[in-house]
């Protein structure tokens, strides 16, 4: 083989050589080379998105598309509401069939790692392309693989404790004694809290585990460590969390519902004085007119462990450029322009559907500095920006879902009176096994 190809070339030298003389040497005219076609900058582009929800993500990217089209009236930007959108992305790209996917597509945080490792190639690297040097550091890192950056930070996850100030208050406490607290002092104001008022201080939705995630990061910890190595069965941070959880539940302090709909009825008719949750949460409070003025915001209670801090997330996604795009270089200049550099995109769709982005600059709008009526006129979209920028960062890793599933079980067995030590191991165990498959 190596022979032919030294063959090869010696023959195509040989024939430039030839050419190169017989060029020289001719009288003819020398005809010029023929000159380079040049895209037409104004020629239409039309960018195919594909999200979720019409109110919030939707909204927002029809938004960005109405500020880019002032200076680029020749891009269109079609977005489209995607029900499983991950679960299609995941069928297409296993089966190789890319042709029909979108050109933006949005990725929920904990699986962004998932589908870049996955499928390595799909997405294009936005490195020197986009402007994600402004955005809250935990964000990027979801998005981040081998020096390259995939994801375009979206919507904020950042974790606050909501509470009803007319509740606490009715009990000889204010909300800010709720501020800057460990879960142990939570669960002591949660008493304090049912005994003088009858009502539960915290509810959660059963078999989710939303609280020990909320803990677990904000200690700075996950289920695998810096290395991605699966980090349960010795993890102290884990371990103290689903101590504190047992003890909210055990002690009444934390009401178990069945789902979704009875964990937001249970804040909207008054049987809980609060929640702790991602600030997207917001659009599920509000809706109830009648609580206007009786709410408040503070920061999320700490585990009191080396490490832990007063704040975490709980939720978020960003936005992805796709391999197949037939114009990455004008759907990553939109991402720049709007979600990376606009600080009216976000004034214009935070009123509207409460949609807190994580780009800092944003929280410098006079926007987000206005008092909200409906939290006894607290600035509370500035204090969660605030709070976006001090969460800790965490690796959520590709086997994040299994990850979560392991620990759930766990969990629900140690409530059922299992030792930790034996339900962490069965869990560690567990996720190794898949894994290593």
């Amino acid at each position: 083989m190596k022979k032919t190809m030294n063959l090869i070339l010696r023959s195509a030298l040989i024939a430039i050589g030839i050419s190169a003389l017989i060029s020289c040497g001719g009288n003819k005219k020398e005809t010029p080379p023929a000159a380079a076609k040049t895209a037409d900058p104004n020629a239409p582009v039309a960018l195919t998105v594909w999200c979720w929800d019409p109110n919030f993500n939707v909204y927002a990217m029809n938004e960005a598309a109405k500020i880019y089209r002032r200076d680029h009236p020749n891009v269109t930007v079609n977005v489209l509401d995607i029900t499983e959108l991950e679960q299609k992305i995941t069928t297409a790209l296993s089966a190789g069939e890319t042709a029909n996917l979108p050109d933006i597509v949005l990725n929920q945080d904990n699986s962004i790692q998932r589908f870049i490792q996955t499928f390595p190639g799909a997405y294009v690297p936005l490195n020197g392309k986009v402007d994600l040097s402004k955005f809250a550091q935990f964000k990027l890192d979801v998005g981040s693989y081998e020096g390259s950056n995939y994801g375009v930070p979206f919507d904020n996850g950042a974790t606050a404790t909501f509470i009803r100030r007319d509740i606490v208050e009715q009990a000889g406490l204010q909300v800010q004694d709720f501020n800057d607290i460990t879960w142990e002092r939570f669960i002591e104001l949660g008493k304090i809290i049912k005994e003088k008022t009858g009502v539960t201080m915290i509810s959660t939705q059963g078999g989710t585990n939303d609280f020990i995630m909320i803990m677990l990061q904000s200690a700075g910890q996950w289920f695998f460590d810096e290395q991605g190595v699966v980090n349960i069965k010795n993890n102290a941070a884990l371990r103290s969390a689903i101590e504190t959880y047992r003890e909210l539940v055990n002690t009444g302090v934390c009401l178990e519902v069945a789902d979704w709909n009875a964990y937001i009825a249970t804040l909207n008719n008054g049987t809980v004085a609060s929640t702790i949750q991602g600030c997207w949460i917001i659009g599920s409070i509000t809706p109830e007119t009648s609580q206007s003025g009786k709410w408040g915001v503070v920061n999320t209670p700490r585990l009191d462990i080396p490490g832990g801090v007063n704040y975490s997330s709980q939720g978020g996604s960003g936005w992805m450029v796709m391999a197949n795009s037939k114009h990455p270089e004008t759907a990553m200049d939109f991402l720049n322009k709007t979600f990376a550099g606009s600080v009216e995109l976000y004034e214009t769709i935070l009123p509207a559907s409460g949609a807190i982005g994580t780009w800092l600059p944003a929280g410098e709008s006079t926007v987000y500095e206005q008092p909200h009526e409906f939290f006894g006129g607290q600035k509370i979209y500035e204090d969660l920006v605030s709070y976006a920028g001090k969460v800790p960062r965490v690796k959520f890793g590709v086997f994040n879902y299994e990850a979560r599933d392991a620990v759930v079980r766990a969990v629900a067995e140690i409530m059922r009176g299992a030792s930790i030590d034996a339900a962490l191991d069965a869990a560690q165990k567990s996720l190794e096994f898949i894994i290593e498959q």
